[in-house]
């Protein structure tokens, strides 16, 4: 399997973190030189090791902000 390079360009923020000090957080990042992209997936503390994730390009990060804007928390 080839290696995946990724550059994190910014941290956007952290949503969560475990007991083991894993973190859900959203960053703009770059995976293999191409543009950036908006990513939510847990990383380790060190940003060595990552879980599965899912990146969104910034038409559906404006999309997801709307959508999210509509939804009535209780």
């Amino acid at each position: 399997m080839a290696e995946i390079k990724y550059e994190v360009v910014k941290e956007v923020g952290v949503l969560s973190e475990t007991g083991n000090g894993w973190k859900k957080a959203i960053n703009l990042i770059s995976w293999n030189e191409r543009e950036p992209v908006y990513d939510i997936r847990t990383w380790s503390d060190d940003m060595e090791r990552m879980g599965k994730g899912v990146t969104l390009t910034i038409a559906e990060v404006k999309e997801l902000k709307n959508i999210l804007s509509s939804i009535e928390l209780d």
